[in-house]
């Protein structure tokens, strides 16, 4: 059996310490879902930990929330396009925003559903994601701050997201002037900044991020602890809340290079075996998950003496050493999911999901509201 294993209590442990670290550094912050992909038992888990602000960028997922707790603050973190703006607004408290037009439909929209929508103006930074570019700030905000059933509720950016570019204290400071020309010019308050994410909380751990930045998007941290600047897990917060637990199919001592000539024809690229050589034996252990399921370039074995050598549609190889360390067809292998293989496997139909303990065990054990996500916008 092939599932997936989430780890309640890890994930609980790593919410609190970035909540601590949030308060330290005066910001609120939303948690973002979207890697778990509608999970309801894993959603409902984040309700008893005390999250009151999640963030996600699929409708169906929202409704999943909603239908979980409706009271909760809700975030749209994919740029709203014009066929979604119903539902943007039935599902969610705020959205991120880049196009004048589409912030006036959602106004539209607010006032038939007797509602007011916070948005977030987003400004590209670098990152070549969603945004405005800055010198069109002005204007934009000019044809958006006055418009009915609209707030604006702040400005914000996306760092280290699509191309990689490292976040930098100067990119902030660059945020924390454009809330500064828009006060003075309108004579309006924008409360939030938000600009943080999982790729700034190093930047918050070493004390360089500016304080007027006090809007945190969080996903990859709560689920996977990754220290997305330095590598590793974060100090302080777990790595193991996330776990691919594989069944072994087979096992045998082979050869661990190919004798024959090779060439480029298989469909899914296989590790390089550099440290190979040809006449060399060891165990291989084919476990059922492939392509079809995760990214398995981002899977790592928990056993460090392990190494993916391989893939296909439906199966990977694992070498294990020269010796079958104990396995044998019927155990399992236990692999840590990057954050592009954790998505994939949420999102496959094929994976198993279980949540340990129970949801149930979890909410006896805790006093709901000991630890909150508090909602933003209070």
């Amino acid at each position: 059996m092939n599932r997936i294993l989430i780890n309640l209590d890890a994930i609980h442990e790593n919410l609190e310490t970035i909540g601590g670290w949030m308060e330290q550094h005066g910001a609120g912050w939303t948690v973002v879902t979207k890697a778990l992909c509608g999970h309801r038992e894993t959603l409902k888990a984040l309700q008893h930990m005390g999250v009151r602000s999640m963030g996600d960028s699929r409708l169906e997922n929202l409704e999943v929330i909603e239908r979980i707790r409706p009271e909760l603050e809700a975030w749209y973190l994919r740029i709203p396009d014009l066929s979604s703006v119903s539902d943007v607004i039935r599902l969610s408290e705020v959205s991120l925003n880049s196009e004048i037009g589409v912030i006036e439909a959602l106004g539209a929209e607010a006032r038939k559903q007797e509602r007011v929508h916070g948005v977030v103006i987003m400004i590209e930074l670098g990152d070549l994601r969603e945004g405005i570019l800055p010198g069109s700030l002005m204007d934009f905000y000019k044809h958006v701050f006055h418009l009915p059933n609209i707030e604006v509720k702040g400005i914000g950016a996306n760092l280290g997201c699509l191309a990689g570019a490292v976040p930098t204290v100067d990119q902030f400071m660059q945020l924390i002037l454009y809330r500064e020309l828009l006060e003075l010019k309108f004579e309006h308050p924008l409360r939030l900044i938000s600009a943080g994410s999982s790729a700034v909380l190093p930047l918050v751990l070493d004390r360089q991020l500016p304080r007027p930045v006090n809007h945190f998007r969080i996903g990859e941290a709560v689920f996977l602890g990754t220290d997305l600047l330095n590598g590793g897990i974060l100090p302080g917060l777990r790595g193991d809340a996330i776990v691919l637990e594989a069944e072994i199919a087979e096992i045998k001592k082979k050869g661990l290079v190919p004798l024959q000539e090779t060439a480029p024809v298989a469909p899914f690229p296989s590790e390089a075996a550099e440290d190979l050589t040809p006449g060399q034996r060891g165990y291989r252990a084919l476990v059922g998950v492939g392509n079809l399921d995760t990214e398995i370039s981002g899977l790592t074995p928990v056993n460090a003496q392990y190494s993916i050598a391989g893939s296909s549609s439906d199966i990977t190889v694992v070498n294990i050493g020269d010796e079958r360390d104990g396995l044998h067809v019927g155990d399992t292998i236990q692999f840590r999911p990057d954050y592009a293989a954790f998505v994939r496997l949420m999102n496959g139909q094929y994976m198993e999901k279980v949540v340990q303990p129970s949801v149930e065990s979890f909410r006896k054990d805790r006093d709901e509201g000991s630890f909150q996500v508090a909602p933003v916008l209070e």
